[in-house]
């Protein structure tokens, strides 16, 4: 099964780096395949350290401003207990990693690795239809490259209705924050 959150990884000057992912994971969530692609920073990391922590969360707005690089993402961490790597204090629980094999000869690497601590801050609030809404919005967000834009657009405008009708304000700042990306990035295309 495929479970949406986060991945910190630390870089050679012990930046955080916040990256979505949705790693293939086991039902204990004892192992987690990772598949960054290759010109990732989230890759360089692990090649280079070896460890990082996946996160589950709650936090759409989290994960949209990830999705996206935005610039000013400063979430507060701190240090994970067993592994070279950052904890998000925001998540609802994490699982810090061992990089056990790693191969990078496709577009797409194939990291296995294996949990070794696991940690929680909070229960899991859920997720409402717009929690849903930014979660899909922020995922095609990280495949513009990929996709067509017009197919994009379609999807983002269905994604809009159940923001429309159930968001909160982070909700919605995080989907406008995603339609502001996805506009700019065809104006760079173009």
């Amino acid at each position: 099964m495929i479970l949406e959150g986060i991945v910190t990884t630390l870089d050679e000057m012990n930046r955080v780096n916040v990256a979505p992912m949705g790693p293939i994971v086991d039902e204990s969530m004892s192992t987690l395949l990772l598949r960054p692609f290759t010109s990732s920073t989230t890759y360089r990391n692990l090649k280079k350290h070896g460890s990082g922590v996946f996160h589950v969360t709650d936090d759409v707005l989290l994960l949209a401003r990830s999705a996206i690089n935005d610039p000013g993402l400063h979430p507060e961490t701190s240090a994970a207990k067993h592994v070279h790597g950052a904890v998000l204090r925001s998540a609802c629980r994490w699982y810090e990693f061992q990089v056990e094999q790693l191969d990078d000869t496709g577009p797409r690497t194939r990291i296995d690795a294996r949990v070794v601590h696991v940690g929680r801050h909070r229960d899991f609030f859920g997720f409402n239809r717009a929690k849903h809404a930014v979660l899909e919005a922020a995922i095609l967000a990280t495949r513009l490259h990929l996709l067509d834009r017009d197919d994009v657009l379609r999807q983002y405008a269905a994604l809009r209705v159940p923001v429309e009708k159930t968001a909160g304000p982070d909700e919605q700042v995080a989907f406008e924050l995603l339609e502001r990306h996805v506009a700019e990035h065809g104006r760079t295309v173009s």
